[in-house]
């Protein structure tokens, strides 16, 4: 199970991306439309996004998996898509009456207009699929050495033509199988539609109980781009765009969780928080509450009672649920293009359909959560911001730039312990050589609001939407002359590479240790020098590692 997730977090991380150009395209869609600015080629703009998702998920998903997010995995990804998409539409046949009356050429164009509509259903799938093959296919092929005579098309040109032969298998299945393929997802889009309330109150459970891992933008891409269908536009949140009546379902319960719900549950642990702790944690409370209600990032509140207090997690979870099933019972139907926040609900209120009813259910939920929650931290005395017992430690909120980032590799473990550094919205998503080699109580004092440990080698670092910023100021830290890396080469002397953290089966497939000359340990890899090139066992190097660099025979850089 732990290493599912391990294998499931990059994509969690690689959906955000795509995602994340949602926001201006929701706002210039609304802002160019004729009842606000009713300016068509900003219209047209925030359109051409909303239509083109399937190649943002191609190249989204595609840089998310390659190992150092290398430009030629979006290109492998935008090729097998491409490839896809167009191969697919040669396999169907246009119903009889799509041309009937029309001259042959228009005919002919209806039947290709037919085609690339029925393929365009299905564009998010086909893009997340494509991803995954362009980045899996650049961590397995970037280093691939062929023929001298064909040596050119190796390494890294390799990849976008090796994707390109696994889109044409793609387009073969999807060609053929297309009805039965189709056919599979209406029926499931039926079902979860028709499933009404109980559907969405299990939605919104999941959703937020899927936040421990990282895993919930998984199926909120299912609810927002597959499920439903609308003049061709398939997704909750694309229909609402488009002007579906009845699409909204998987996105107004929301508005009355992050708008109401949260900022009155964090003025509950305001309230419950000691009296000599009120006015450190006040600010910090508040200025959650606050991000939340307007702009729907609701991680951070979360994240402070997640671990400590599970009970008034979980009751958050059933009351989202609640809210989801609430909003569709009451036929209220709202949308976002980022988040169910002010800015989003004030933008799409046109858009919607009671938006007004908002206010008397956000009302309602404000106090709901406000009650409960002071109760529950009360009866159980649950340790809520605040209520720490013992020694705590304050938010480093001073630190910043490249003294943040190497404060923050410092307390990950050291330059040698980061194997990989990510961000999505709220978290840093980090593959390490040691978990347990984390330095919380460091991290806490630096800004973070939890630290999830998902399986052996990976971490999550939840910091709010300061998290990419500080991702990047980790890796300005790691890279040469940054305030990390100076430390982040160990040399081990040869007959001891046990010493430098490379296991004994890799150090065996490299030719055992009277092969290994030198280890030196180096930021996310080990770099190898070998004495005999020959003795090394490339197979199993290929099973045990995450990729082999050769610059020369004899050396060997292995990610693990």
């Amino acid at each position: 199970m732990r290493k599912m997730l391990e294998t499931l977090q990059p994509l969690g991380r690689a959906l955000m991306l795509p995602i994340a150009v949602l926001p201006i395209a929701g706002l210039l869609l609304r802002i160019g439309q004729p009842d606000l600015l009713d300016i068509a080629f900003i219209s047209a703009a925030g359109a051409a996004i909303f239509e083109n998702l399937g190649i943002l998920f191609a190249i989204g998903v595609a840089v998310g998996f390659a190992r150092d997010g290398n430009g030629a995995a979006a290109l492998a990804g935008v090729v097998c898509y491409l490839v896809t998409t167009t191969g697919a539409q040669t396999f169907l046949a246009a119903p009889p009456d799509i041309g009937a009356g029309l001259p042959e050429a228009a005919a002919a164009l209806a039947a290709k207009n037919w085609a690339l509509t029925q393929i365009d259903k299905l564009e998010v799938p086909i893009g997340i699929l494509s991803g995954l093959i362009g980045g899996n296919f650049y961590n397995r092929f970037a280093t691939i050495a062929l023929p001298e005579y064909l040596a050119f098309f190796g390494g890294r040109r390799f990849v976008p033509i090796a994707s390109g032969v696994a889109g044409l298998l793609l387009a073969a299945v999807l060609g053929y199988g297309y009805a039965h393929i189709s056919g599979a997802i209406d029926a499931a889009s039926r079902t979860v539609v028709e499933s009404g309330g109980a559907g969405l109150f299990v939605y919104g459970v999941l959703n937020r109980l899927l936040i421990v891992t990282g895993l919930h933008h998984i199926i909120n891409n299912a609810a927002w781009f597959v499920v439903g269908d609308f003049s061709g536009a398939t997704g909750d949140l694309r229909r609402f765009f488009a002007g579906d009546p009845n699409a909204g379902a998987f996105m107004s319960g929301f508005f009355p969780v992050m708008m109401f719900g949260l900022p009155a549950a964090c003025l509950a642990m305001y309230h419950e928080a000691r009296p000599e702790r009120r006015k450190a944690v006040g600010g910090m409370l508040f200025s959650l509450a606050f991000t939340s209600f307007l702009t729907g990032v609701t991680e951070p509140i979360e994240f402070t009672f997640m671990f400590v207090a599970p009970l008034l997690y979980a009751i958050h979870a059933l009351l989202t649920g609640i809210a989801m099933a609430l909003m569709n019972a009451l036929d209220v139907k709202l949308g976002f293009g980022f988040s169910a926040g002010l800015f989003d609900y004030v933008l799409n209120f046109s858009l919607a359909t009671r938006p007004w009813m908002l206010l008397p259910i956000g009302t309602a939920y404000a106090l709901l959560y406000y009650g409960l929650f002071r109760f529950f931290i009360r009866r159980f005395d649950l340790a809520t911001p605040g209520r720490e017992r013992g020694v705590v430690a304050e938010a480093a909120t001073q630190t910043v730039g490249g003294a943040r980032g190497g404060a923050f590799v410092a307390a990950l473990g050291g330059a040698a312990n980061l194997v990989s550094v990510d961000a999505c919205t709220t978290r840093l998503r980090l593959i390490v050589a040691d978990a347990q080699a984390i330095d919380d109580g460091a991290l806490t004092a630096l800004g973070a609001r939890g630290i999830i440990r998902p399986s052996e080698k990976a971490a999550q670092v939840v910091l709010g939407p300061i998290a990419d910023l500080v991702a990047e100021e980790i890796r300005g830290a790691l890279a040469p002359g940054g305030a990390a890396a100076a430390a982040t080469l160990t040399p081990v002397i040869a007959g001891s590479p046990d010493a430098s953290g490379l296991p004994a089966e890799i150090v065996g497939a490299l030719g055992g240790d009277a092969n290994v000359r030198s280890i030196h340990t180096l930021h996310g890899r080990f770099r190898v020098e070998l004495a005999d090139a020959g003795r090394v066992d490339e197979g199993a190097l290929a099973r045990l590692t995450h990729g082999i660099v050769r610059p020369r025979p004899e050396v060997c850089h292995i990610l693990i």
